[in-house]
């Protein structure tokens, strides 16, 4: 018997061909996101309030007032800059960012995307500071500066984070900031006007999943995430049966309130209700879910990056055919 593999072979052609013209569309766009060369000019208040003294605290709270409580007074300030912990603290960060040039560069990378995509953003102050390891505020973004609380990025194993629960703490990593600060933005771009339903949720999260592809590209995919490599295998492998679960149990529609809790919320693991699933599960697949339907919708339909970030959850869904890999 003869196998004719020619048609195979126009078909791989192709594939490789489509795949190499598209490298080539994202090289060329990547370099000329490259050359609108956002420059800024990190302030280290961690490194300033690390040494400052009586003499020079007013001058400090004078350049810097919104980091200052009025309610607290000089002593106060000077009493927690000399407190054992706190210069602990200032050791640490200074070790794993004395040399911020690295976390630099990405961030003016993010900013370039910004500015590509959204040319009415103006790079704002760039403040560097510790915050007692308070991670519910890692990152905070007004118009016009960006606060980044380094004390939550030291290392995931970090002995200052013993009493956080692991799945907590798994993103406390250096490499991790810019993606937290591309977040921030993807939140004050992305206009979506109900969460009231599973899907509501996904799709959210899909947007601001999908715009970190768009502003952080030379972050991986686990990145973006916040996922460990085996984390998101495991997605990608199960894809088909989480779309299957949600759908023969009608959850994308449902308003349960618990729904979010079990598959959209940092978690240790999604509650599928299944033990071997639930143990092996990442938390928020339900995010993952939502990305993917993000990606179909935006590769499927003629619509800018801007305008379905302001899409809501039926324009999405409708105009969609998501087929989950198998």
């Amino acid at each position: 018997m003869v196998f004719n593999f020619k048609p195979k072979i126009k078909i791989v052609s192709l594939l490789f061909l489509m795949v190499v013209t598209s490298c080539k569309k994202e090289n060329k766009l990547e370099a000329n996101i490259a050359r609108i060369n956002t420059a800024i000019n990190v302030e280290r208040f961690d490194k300033y309030f690390a040494n400052v003294n009586a003499e020079k605290l007013p001058k400090l709270k004078e350049a810097y007032p919104f980091m200052f409580a009025e309610k607290f007074s000089d002593s106060f300030w000077l009493a927690k800059k000399n407190d054992t912990l706190q210069r602990q603290l200032f050791y640490e960060v200074n070790k794993t960012f004395g040399d911020f040039n690295e976390s630099q560069v990405e961030i003016e990378s993010l900013f370039n995307h910004l500015k590509y995509y959204f040319p009415e953003f103006y790079p704002p102050r760039v403040i560097t500071t510790t915050n007692d390891v308070d991670y519910r505020n890692k990152v905070i973004v007004t118009d016009t500066i960006a606060v980044l609380s380094l004390d939550t990025y030291l290392g995931n194993d970090h002995e200052f984070y013993g009493g956080i629960q692991k799945f907590i703490r798994a993103n406390f990593n250096k490499e991790q900031l810019v993606v937290d600060l591309a977040e921030k933005y993807a939140q004050k771009y992305i206009y979506h006007p109900q969460h009231r339903t599973l899907l509501d949720e996904m799709i959210y999260f899909g947007k601001i999943l999908y715009f970190k592809d768009k502003v952080v590209p030379f972050k991986t995919e686990a990145q973006r995430i916040g996922y460990t490599e085996d984390q998101l295998n495991w997605a990608i492998e199960n894809e088909s049966y989480i779309w299957q679960y949600f759908v023969e149990r009608e959850l994308l529609f449902s308003t349960d309130s618990k729904l979010p809790g079990r598959f959209i919320v940092d978690a240790p693991f999604s509650k599928f209700y299944l033990e071997e699933v639930d143990n092996s599960s990442p938390g928020r697949i339900g995010q993952f879910i939502g990305w993917q339907i993000v990606r179909a919708y935006m590769s499927q339909n003629d619509v800018s990056f801007k305008e379905m970030l302001i899409k809501n959850t039926e324009d999405i869904y409708n105009n969609t055919k998501f087929k989950p890999r198998k």
